[in-house]
């Protein structure tokens, strides 16, 4: 099975997460952590903020790594390492997503998240409170 690694961005401000809504391809309506594919000799972080600045219009502070996902799609495995980040200059336009919301602690389940980015809720939760 193809393995797809991908860096995934969990932009927060303050007690707030921002989520997408996927405008494309074929989890198109799902929610995710924006974020993407890594290049060719590209490190997670490099192309964490390329793939922000092309789908948000947005320069971001990388942080810390939070996790990072293995999981099984039917298709393909995906290897996502997850960081937190916040906002540095731009106002998160969205370029490629139909959709984005900040969530609260209490909002965080509101979404129907894709199932690779739904592992990551709980260790936000327990981060956000």
């Amino acid at each position: 099975m193809k393995t797809i690694k991908v860096a995934a961005a969990i932009i927060r401000d303050g007690d707030r997460i921002f989520a997408t809504q996927r405008g494309y391809g074929e989890f198109k309506g799902g929610w995710e952590f924006p974020g993407g594919k890594l290049e060719a000799g590209e490190t997670a972080q490099e192309a964490l903020r390329r793939e922000i600045r092309e789908e948000l219009d947005t320069e971001i502070e990388v942080g810390e790594l939070l996790d990072t996902i293995e999981y099984d799609y039917p298709a393909f495995h995906l290897s996502m390492d997850c960081f937190w980040a916040s906002v540095r200059s731009g106002s998160l336009l969205l370029k490629e997503h139909t959709d984005a919301k900040w969530l609260t602690c209490d909002d965080l389940y509101s979404v129907q998240w894709l199932p690779a980015d739904i592992t990551l809720i709980k260790k936000i939760e327990n981060s956000l409170k």
